[in-house]
């Protein structure tokens, strides 16, 4: 029989990825390509697209500029990444071992 370790070794993601997720889901929701946003955001569509993949970390400055550009404003969009945060967290947190799940039961 296999132990699973008791502890989670999944890591947090990093605060780039989750946001570049909640930025490229608000995109879509409003059916925009890169090159529409960008281009109101006054950057460039593959640095859009960085972001957005979590390649790059922007600066507040660009944070502002995209949200600008999808008409929300900065504390939706971080209130959005924080929620998922959570979510990911609690999730990291769930029993893993069959003993756990017997604990429960």
């Amino acid at each position: 029989m296999t132990r699973t370790p008791s502890t989670s070794t999944t890591r947090e993601p990093l605060l780039r990825h989750l946001l570049g997720e909640r930025l490229r889901q608000l995109r879509h929701v409003r059916g925009e390509t890169l090159d529409q946003t960008a281009r109101r955001a006054g950057i460039s569509p593959q640095y859009l697209s960085e972001i957005e993949r979590g390649v790059k970390e922007p600066s507040s400055e660009m944070i502002a500029a995209i949200t600008g550009a999808l008409d929300v404003t900065l504390v939706d969009l971080v209130a959005a990444v924080a929620d998922r945060l959570v979510v990911v967290r609690d999730t990291a947190r769930q029993p893993t071992c069959q003993a756990a799940f017997a604990l429960a039961a």
